[in-house]
């Protein structure tokens, strides 16, 4: 690995990008969760 080597970094759309489904992923995670308790109470 050279120090001229380019960064292999994601460009920020992509970053940002993978944060956001990251998120949605827990919201959707947490949803599912919230359901299922819901629907065990009944």
């Amino acid at each position: 690995m050279l120090w001229s080597d380019p960064d292999n970094e994601p460009p920020k759309e992509l970053r940002d990008m993978q944060d956001m489904l990251r998120r949605l992923s827990i919201f959707l995670a947490l949803a599912m969760v919230l359901a299922m308790i819901v629907i065990g109470l009944r």
